[in-house]
């Protein structure tokens, strides 16, 4: 009786089994198909290649000095009897560090900044601090005192987005890039990726053009606008695929 019990068992137990189960081999592919992942990705070089400054600012500040740094942080470096300038670039930001070398305080006033777009169009920047919500309202500006410096950025408003969330994700902040930097692709196996050369193709075709930011820096009563253009030299592109 009791072996009878357990050969009932033993049936009524794989009757309830997945067809074709065997150890090891229950959630295969049959049953959760792979996930490709493909990103495609560019890095533009940039370089400093004028900067503007008011008229006669020669006779006012002296002679301007324009180099490229090996520094991780910053890559170019302006001088003038006024400030000393250190900037970062890329693809999606804009920083730098102002010394003044004045014995006056300097001010940003960042309603009168300005990001000039590889299209010659003219962008309203916010800077560091300033909440994505209040990016259209009046900023304060920043004040280097004499002899002193600051750290900073230059981001144009119109470039920075709020996206909504799906069923399963929430909203978040996006920033748009200047130039095409980075797209990703998630197919199943067998599904078709856009074409890279593509991709390729229209990050490259940036090579040459110029990005500009306008810093204007106020001295007692007088607006000195500097105009800090940067040029596309080169850009490289890749792409890497890596299946789940």
């Amino acid at each position: 009786m009791r072996n009878l019990i357990v050969v009932l068992f033993l049936l009524l137990l794989s009757g309830c089994m997945p067809p074709n189960y065997s150890a090891g081999s229950y959630a295969t592919s049959d049953y959760s198909p792979k996930l490709s992942s493909t990103v495609y990705s560019a890095q533009y070089s940039f370089s400093l290649s004028n900067v503007e400054r008011p008229e006669k600012a020669s006779q006012r500040y002296g002679q301007q000095k324009i180099d490229t740094l090996s520094q991780k942080q910053y890559h170019f470096y302006f001088e003038d009897d006024l400030v000393r300038v250190l900037w970062s670039v890329s693809s999606n930001n804009i920083s730098f560090y102002l010394q003044n070398k004045t014995e006056h305080s300097i001010k940003i006033p960042w309603d009168e900044a300005a990001f000039i777009d590889e299209n010659g169009s003219s962008h309203r920047v916010m800077h560091s601090g300033v909440k994505y919500n209040d990016r259209e309202q009046p900023q304060a500006p920043s004040i280097i005192a004499r002899k002193s410096s600051i750290e900073d950025l230059a981001f144009p408003t119109d470039y920075v987005e709020w996206k909504e969330g799906s069923e399963y994700t929430s909203g978040k902040w996006d920033e748009k890039s200047f130039f095409p930097d980075f797209d990703y692709h998630s197919k199943y196996s067998s599904g078709t990726y856009p074409s890279f050369e593509s991709f390729d193709q229209i990050a490259k075709s940036n090579v040459g053009k110029t990005l500009q930011v306008l810093l204007p820096l106020q001295i007692e009563d007088v607006v000195n606008d500097y105009i800090f253009s940067f040029k596309v030299d080169s850009v490289s592109t890749s792409q890497e695929t890596k299946t789940f």
